[in-house]
């Protein structure tokens, strides 16, 4: 447990020292998110992933709400600071609480972020610069069969219990794991390993085997025992276990029925847009797509991994001395940002990694090559965008940058999704609203990104709820989602490779409401914005208001909107 833990005067603090204590024992249960924050204790170890291990955050949560109770009713605890992260502490708890209570970490499989994902990827954010620093990482691989039968054991306990994980997700994560595992090569872990100092070479090589045989001791009791206790069971999870899933990710509950009709509307709008943006880049398309495979093999491509990387760095940094000054008003800490080549078995969309607290490990973006080597810029562009800057970097490079005047607590674990994936759409339209986006394709590149985020409202409520197709649909109307109709409406209307399809259904049923975060979050951005514009009148400055606005920390969707409403 961090040292910090022992000195925060819980008993007589005011909410947003509350708040900062419960992440110093968090950290003390969850070493990855220690290093995800750039705090060095327990770099060496793991979370434990087992149902006890579950219990005692639950407990955590239940004692720090009881301690935010009481520190509600200190003199000053009634300003509109201590008072914002209150309720963002009490939002979250409540809501991870409603989770645990209902098992649903008993059940957590899905190829994008369970236990098994987040193991793996701490390794790629820890520091490997010295011969001490591998000596850390040694030590932390050694924990991770052990890390790994916590997480078996509490997916046997939800198998008993009559909480099965989908059998699609389950799928895909055996194949995950049997890429990760690897064949000749010794697998993922013994690759990261191989970089290591020459004098730890053979201990290094022994950590990684103990971690490669915890992986596939996991992967074949998913395939031999699991796997067939769960045949049978739904992908989907239900309206009730939706609403619980939409609360965690938005930070608010959702009236469903309104926001798959949000997503439809926008669908359309979308559609006619595209089409238009499509006759600019090829005169006679037949589809947007049939367009956006054209610029695939005749517009602006990029050759070479490396070469990409280079160019999406080149990106990040103009975007930065194009916008620093004008729209933001950037921190030198802030203005740092680093392109990566994701490592081999990552999801296949890219993503980012905020900074340390300390800013001594910049935020970074991730690039998934699958196998590929050459990059049609237009869809690149407005993905950096999002993922960089304006976009995840900015949002959360700024909170860390603003902790002393927020809390710890609401610029890091208490991260609502909605709030971050909106911000980071919301910046996509920034940069076409000022004319960043300055050819047909790359215009055409944004709005189909738009419109997946539009599909995934759609289909990700659609499937879970088992909805009717509204009867204006071009696609099936009158028929009730199913995870096959929703394989076929994205083949329709993405220009997308079929693994990437795939991936992207897999994602909506393992991680039920995230991916509706993204558009519904960037209306709340927007209804903030035009809000504050409308009060404000000609004294309105955009500059002002994006860098109070990413000042602001974590936010529910309710309180986001209020509060951007009011700068």
């Amino acid at each position: 447990m961090s040292d910090r833990a022992s000195v925060t005067p819980v008993d007589a603090a005011l909410p947003r020292q509350i708040a900062d204590a419960y992440v110093d024992e968090l950290i003390g249960h969850d070493p990855i998110t220690g290093t995800l924050l750039g705090v060095p204790d327990g770099d060496d170890r793991l979370p434990d992933f087992s149902p006890d291990g579950q219990a005692r955050q639950a407990e955590l949560a239940r004692t720090t709400l009881k301690r935010l109770t009481a520190a509600e009713a200190l003199p000053g605890a009634d300003s509109s600071r201590e008072q914002r992260c209150a309720r963002l502490l009490r939002e979250r708890l409540t809501a991870r609480l409603v989770m645990y209570e209902a098992g649903e970490g008993l059940r957590e499989i899905n190829p994008l972020d369970s236990p098994l994902h987040q193991i793996r990827r701490v390794f790629t954010v820890m520091p490997a610069r010295s011969v001490r620093d591998w000596v850390v990482i040694g030590q932390r691989l050694r924990g991770v069969p052990a890390a790994l039968e916590g997480y078996r054991v509490a997916l046997a306990e939800g198998a008993a219990r009559g909480l099965p994980a989908g059998p699609r997700q389950v799928a895909s994560v055996i194949g995950q794991l049997t890429e990760w595992i690897g064949s000749g090569d010794g697998g993922w872990f013994a690759v990261f390993v191989a970089d290591g100092p020459q004098a730890l070479r053979a201990e290094l090589a022994q950590a990684a085997a103990e971690a490669t045989g915890g992986l596939a001791a996991l992967r074949d009791w998913l395939r031999e025992v699991y796997a067939p206790a769960v045949r049978g069971a739904p992908d989907v999870v239900g309206r009730e276990r939706y609403a619980r899933f939409a609360r965690l990710w938005m930070g608010a509950d959702l009236d469903l029925a309104e926001a798959y009709a949000y997503g439809w509307s926008e669908f359309h709008q979308l559609l006619a847009d595209m089409r238009a943006e499509a006759d600019r880049v090829l005169p006679g398309a037949a589809t947007p797509w049939e367009a956006l495979a054209w610029a695939d093999e005749h517009g602006e491509r990029i050759t070479g991994v490396e070469q990409t990387r280079r160019w999406l760095q080149a990106l990040m940094d103009e975007t930065i001395e194009a916008l620093d000054g004008t729209h933001f008003d950037l921190a030198d800490p802030v203005r740092r940002v680093e392109s990566r080549i994701a490592p081999p078995g990552s999801a296949a969309a890219p993503y980012y990694t905020q900074p340390s607290q300390d800013f001594s490990r910049p935020g970074r973006t991730w690039l998934p090559v699958l196998g590929r080597t050459t990059f049609p810029t237009h869809s690149l562009v407005s993905t950096w965008y999002h993922e960089g800057v304006p976009g995840h970097h900015l949002q959360r490079a700024q909170w860390l940058y603003v902790t002393g005047e927020l809390s710890r607590f609401q610029t890091t674990v208490g991260r609502i999704s909605a709030n971050c994936e909106g911000w980071a759409l919301y910046a996509e339209r920034l940069m076409d609203e000022l004319g960043f986006l300055q050819t047909p394709e790359r215009r055409l590149g944004f709005l189909d990104q738009q419109m997946l985020r539009a599909i995934r409202v759609i289909i990700d409520i659609g499937m879970h709820l088992e909805l009717k197709i509204p009867a204006d649909s071009p696609f099936h109307p009158g028929d009730r989602w199913t995870p096959n109709l929703a394989l076929e409406f994205l083949r329709h209307h993405s220009g997308r490779p079929t693994e990437f399809i795939e991936s992207e259904v897999d994602r909506y049923l393992g991680w039920p409401a995230q991916a509706i975060g993204y558009k519904l979050g960037e209306r709340a951005w927007l209804q903030g914005r035009a809000a504050a514009r409308k009060r404000q009148g000609t004294h309105f400055d955009i500059k002002s208001w994006h860098m109070a606005a990413l000042s602001l920390g974590s936010l529910g969707l309710n309180d986001l909107v209020a509060e951007l409403s009011a700068l």
